[in-house]
């Protein structure tokens, strides 16, 4: 008996080429899709709109496999929107994508495909798995450019057993010419690169239309506590902002520290943004203590790994670089990689 596969499809190209691969690989798959009750924008490929899904249902009619709807706006709310505006609103820059994977796809999603015995859920996600003593661990995609283990290092470990990634061994241009191979509508579509409840990238917007209070105040000099002007509203700054500032300092001025308590923006040179260390909070954790020597971190999607060492202290997640490391920001994740595989991470929440 074949086994069962729940493929996530977004409508785009990689969750529809997985979905092939599984096909000819003698899986029984089915698709199945989150609606999200996400707007779709005129001029954007947002995933999980109306559109999203009727390119899915095409697809999966294409390959003559059947597609089912869930609906999962009220879980995006409450895992993820309100944990976006809540960031915001303490100073913060989160990562909504690491929350959906983790509570929608690879919680609510996986859940859902378990209680109906489907043995695997897959995905169109740019990364691999490796098996070391019998256990499973996310590994990178061969394509560093394109690996997405940095957004996908929450899910929980137990999951990884009944996870797969079609895509872990090909790259974006195989993926495209085996969309064409199978005539898909969607072998050409453009990828979705914003946030899927915020398709126009208007962050700012979406805040205030959610209540979320800009209130002005002091722009502070780090080097002697001055006054330079005055910002709009914490909520419209993040850590290692330069433009959009308004503020003339006679040399270029980042921003390096919020600072909710006193509504202050606290202005410096690059070299304010620099930092050697960080605690995390909220981990997950595919290793544990003694962790592996020779580790490495990213703290945010497009960097290049880091090398360091950390310890796991009780909830806390204590990560000390061998190099300076720029605009470390409380709010997004810290990841930490043994070779390609991933051995935790958590939410960035100090640093210095």
């Amino acid at each position: 008996m074949s086994k069962r596969v729940m493929v996530a499809m977004s409508g785009g190209v990689d969750s529809s080429v997985a979905a092939v691969l599984l096909k000819r690989q003698g899986y029984e798959v089915v698709g199945v899709t989150m609606c999200l009750g996400v707007a779709d924008t005129e001029g954007t490929a947002s995933c999980c709109g109306v559109d999203a899904t009727r390119d899915a249902r095409i697809v999966c009619d294409k390959l003559d496999m059947p597609h089912y709807v869930l609906q999962f706006s009220e879980h995006l709310y409450n895992n993820v929107i309100s944990n976006f505006i809540d960031e915001y609103r303490a100073g913060r820059t989160p990562n909504p994508c690491v929350r959906c994977n983790q509570f929608l796809k690879f919680g609510m999603l996986y859940n859902y495909a378990r209680s109906l015995d489907y043995d695997y859920i897959a995905t169109g996600h740019y990364c691999g798995i490796a098996e070391i003593d019998n256990k499973r661990y996310l590994r990178k995609h061969g394509d560093s450019k394109k690996d997405q283990t940095y957004f996908l290092y929450s899910i929980p470990s137990e999951s990884v057993e009944h996870i797969l990634f079609p895509l872990q061994d090909i790259d974006k241009t195989d993926v495209r010419r085996i969309a064409t191979e199978e005539k898909l509508i969607v072998a050409q579509k453009a990828e979705s690169m914003e946030i899927c409840f915020i398709p126009d990238n208007d962050y700012r917007g979406f805040l205030k239309k959610h209540n979320v209070q800009t209130v002005p105040g002091d722009f502070i000099d780090i080097a002697n506590g001055k006054k330079l002007g005055t910002h709009t509203g914490i909520p419209n700054y993040t850590i290692g902002q330069r433009k959009g500032l308004g503020v003339a300092g006679g040399k270029p001025l980042y921003v390096v520290k919020l600072d909710t308590t006193n509504n202050t923006v606290i202005l410096g040179e690059k070299k304010d943004l620099q930092c050697r260390s960080l605690i995390a909070r909220s981990l997950n954790m595919f290793m544990n203590e003694p962790l592996p020597q020779n580790l490495t971190a990213k703290v945010r999607y497009s960097q290049d790994l880091i090398p360091c060492t950390a310890k796991i202290c009780g909830d806390e997640l204590h990560v000390a670089f061998d190099c300076d490391v720029e605009a470390i920001t409380a709010g997004q994740s810290v990841v930490l990689y043994s070779g390609d595989i991933v051995v935790g991470g958590g939410i960035i929440d100090e640093s210095w």
